[in-house]
């Protein structure tokens, strides 16, 4: 049966330590699933529960986009989706009584982890000003409370509209019209601090802000690199990807500062091999220095340059724009700022090439390891221009492949929810609807949090996430959020933000992704779009955990016809009863959802149009995939620093922490760590175990330390050091981020370890 919740915050000052693994999944895998969805679900709604996940007549996995294939496991979910299915569907519930007996001053002092192990939220609750204890408020007397803080801005600028990746394209498409119905642009998501880079290199050089690649490419591929990623952890159903690549004779070449279990070998808990021996997954371990990638990609292209025949010259020739200037800038590369750069040795980076020599067909893989630096859109332009000089965009087996942190994510920004939307999305809400969008481009993530900071923004509203621990400068965003007029969040669970509030805070709780959505046009559903553009139906089973719930779709079309009042002529009260009607509108606005409902009745759904990927053409403004020419950057540590990446444990998704562990790199009961290569330890006289403050280093002069960490000693890249966050976000400066994306660049920040004084 169901455990109770943790009554205190476990004590995590004394993290265990043991040798890191060298595979994933298989029988623990298992056994750590079934025992945490127990502790949250009982075994009955176990077994109900993830029996439906992310089959084609159930819910979508509200954790990572990784893409279902075509024919599916009974069990077509991994160890982290589990966990994220077992915490949102808990026999747990935060009611009322909760709130009564926990000041908003005592969960302010808790951890993430104790905040989200309470339970599903059960009712509306209100802070009023001065308050120190949210109270339960009606739904009519919330959405009156957010109307007459809207009403009263001096501008609708002056709101902020943010979304996580969970929500469904309905609910995004709705939040999106509603706020630009009310006047702003300012729909910052959980992208800008993510995959933005990716979107911004990619729109540039293939016109496409996407990947270009569906699982079958990575089927038929000769090889795969992975940069920047542990799949292991934040997306293991690749792993199975990967593991039939092999099998059908791929190669994989993994980039990374760090080594994963999950790249190392894959024991598949679905086969018999898989519970015994397992799949080695990499052929080439490159552990390349934290920010080296486009010094890496740079040589990599002069390499092939400089090889009679390698490059693919009638596909550069017709597809392609701005080959001499980059040929000219690439030839410039050289062995020794490259191996400086990277921390390689040179016989890897030629093995490497002759793998790329050997493959006709190759697809490159990231995640957040390249997207969050000051230069990460110049290295994935890089890695575009590698992709391009042996045609490897626009045919099977063949592409990029940016591979999306959360379930919806993606599909969020191709329902308009952006702040810089495109003209012709713009034009073709006007056509639908009849009013003007505004066309003043809104606040990004980092923007928002400097316009709450600076008083320019006064009310805030989260579809979704944990936008406090999310973001950077902990301090700086917490007390840009304390000046606001009003926060809203709709969430399923507790945590972080729903403390961290403005003069005034509501919680408006909802249905999750696993639970039945009954309106008054009968039952619902809604759909997503996956890391690859597939769009598919998700049908939640359960009851919902309140009758005091609300859908997404209908908290919003609500708080619409409250703001806008009854003389606005979009037709919410039908969206809110029908969403049907909602998709209906999606086809006629969006591009590639015509006749979008009888499509996405079929089971598995549909693909959504890439030009550069189905006809080879590339909508860019030059109508060509461009090269592209930038100077090599990489970060430059000064003598006695170490530069740190921030990262997930594996009893972690996102903000959301499941357990205190993180298995495969052998901690246990703790997450402040950090993880030192042995010579840099030793050199900067830090013993295995000792304690540290650690202290980022920013051009701005300011101090920003994260306490009490634990020295755990590990091959990390010589010069890099990794920790947890969000614990570290507080190490991020706000102003530092990616050129071109704005993302907070929270994988090279520059630190120093100091003694603790506790040590």
């Amino acid at each position: 049966m169901a455990t109770k919740p943790p009554q205190g915050d476990p004590v995590q000052d004394a993290p265990k330590v043991a040798e890191r693994k060298r595979t994933a999944a298989g029988l623990p895998a298992i056994g750590h699933t079934l025992r945490m969805a127990h502790q949250q679900m009982g075994v009955r709604r176990t077994a109900l529960t993830l029996l439906s996940v992310n089959q084609k007549d159930g819910f979508d996995c509200p954790g990572c986009a990784w893409p279902e294939p075509e024919h599916r496991h009974r069990a077509e979910f991994c160890e982290n989706g589990a966990k994220a299915v077992a915490e949102e569907a808990t026999l747990r519930r935060v009611t009322p009584e909760f709130f009564a007996a926990h000041p908003v001053s005592d969960l302010a002092r808790r951890s993430g982890y104790w905040l989200g192990q309470q339970g599903r939220l059960t009712h509306p609750m209100y802070l009023p000003e001065g308050a120190d204890h949210y109270e339960p408020v009606s739904w009519e007397r919330a959405f009156g409370i957010v109307a007459e803080e809207l009403t009263a801005l001096s501008s609708p600028d002056e709101a902020v509209f943010y979304t996580s990746g969970r929500t469904s394209n309905e609910a995004a498409f709705l939040y999106q019209l509603f706020a630009r119905k009310l006047g702003t642009n300012n729909l910052p998501d959980c992208s800008n601090m993510c995959h933005e880079s990716s979107g911004s290199a990619l729109s540039e050089t293939i016109g496409v802000g996407k990947g270009s690649v569906l699982l079958e490419d990575l089927y038929r591929a000769d090889l795969i690199v992975v940069a920047g990623q542990n799949p292991g952890t934040n997306h293991p159903r690749m792993l199975s990807a990967l593991e039939k690549a092999k099998a059908n004779g791929a190669r994989v070449v993994s980039v990374n500062p760090l080594p994963e279990a999950g790249l190392e070998r894959f024991k598949n808990p679905q086969t018999p091999k898989g519970l015994t021996a397992g799949t080695a997954l990499t052929d080439l371990f490159l552990q390349i220095r934290i920010g080296g990638d486009q010094a890496l990609f740079r040589l990599l292209n002069k390499l092939v340059l400089d090889t009679p025949g390698a490059v693919d010259e009638e596909f550069v020739r017709e597809h392609t724009h701005g080959f001499e200037e980059f040929a000219q800038t690439a030839r410039t590369a050289d062995w020794e700022s490259t191996l400086a750069a990277t921390g390689l040795a040179r016989e890897d980076v030629e093995r490497f090439l002759r793998m790329v020599l050997d493959s006709e067909r190759i697809v490159v893989c990231w995640a957040m390891g390249l997207t969050q630096h000051k230069h990460s859109v110049p290295m994935i332009r890089e890695i575009v221009n590698f992709l391009l000089l042996r045609g490897n965009i626009g045919r099977p087996g063949a592409g990029v492949c940016p591979v999306r942190g959360h379930s919806n994510v993606q599909g969020d920004r191709t329902m308009g929810i952006f702040e810089r939307p495109a003209p012709a999305f713009l034009d073709a809400l006007e056509r639908e609807f009849g009013f003007a969008p505004p066309q003043e481009h809104g606040y990004d993530v980092v923007r928002a949090i400097r316009a709450l900071r600076d008083g320019e923004a006064k009310v805030f509203f989260a579809m979704g996430g944990n936008f406090v621990s999310a973001s950077p400068d902990t301090e700086v965003t917490e007390a840009a959020m304390r000046r606001a007029r009003l926060t809203v969040h709709v969430s399923t669970k507790l945590n972080r933000s729903h403390v961290v509030t403005g003069a005034r805070a509501l919680i408006l709780p909802t249905l999750g992704r696993t639970e039945r959505d009954l309106q008054a046009g009968g039952e619902q559903f809604v759909t997503v779009e996956d890391s690859m553009g597939m769009v598919h139906a998700s049908r939640g089973r359960l009851e919902p955990a309140s009758p005091h719930l609300l859908s997404e779709p209908a908290i919003v079309c609500r708080l619409a016809r409250r703001v806008l009042g009854a003389e606005d002529d979009v037709p919410w009260e039908e969206f809110e009863k029908d969403y049907a009607a909602v998709r209906d509108r999606i086809a006629r606005v969006v591009p590639g959802f015509e006749d979008f409902n009888a499509r996405v009745a079929r089971p598995g759904g549909f693909a959504l149009p890439h030009a550069p990927r189905d006809e080879r053409r590339f909508p860019t403004a030059t109508g060509k995939a461009n090269f592209t020419a930038a100077p090599v950057e990489y970060p430059h540590l000064p003598e006695g620093r170490l530069l740190l990446q921030t990262l997930r444990s594996h009893d972690q998704y996102n903000t959301t922490v499941y357990g205190l562990d993180d298995r495969y790199r052998g901690i246990r009961n703790g997450r402040r760590v950090v993880l030192v290569n042995p010579d840099d330890a030793r050199e900067l006289k830090l013993a295995d175990g000792s304690y540290v403050d650690l202290v980022s280093e920013w051009k701005d002069g300011v101090e920003r330390r994260a306490p009490g960490f634990r020295v755990v000693h590990y091959p990390t890249a010589r010069g890099c050091a990794a920790a947890y966050y969000p614990e570290t976000n507080v190490l991020v400066p706000l102003d530092a981020t990616a050129d071109v994306s704005n993302t907070p660049a929270s994988k090279s920040v520059v630190v120093r370890l100091e003694q603790s004084a506790t040590d």
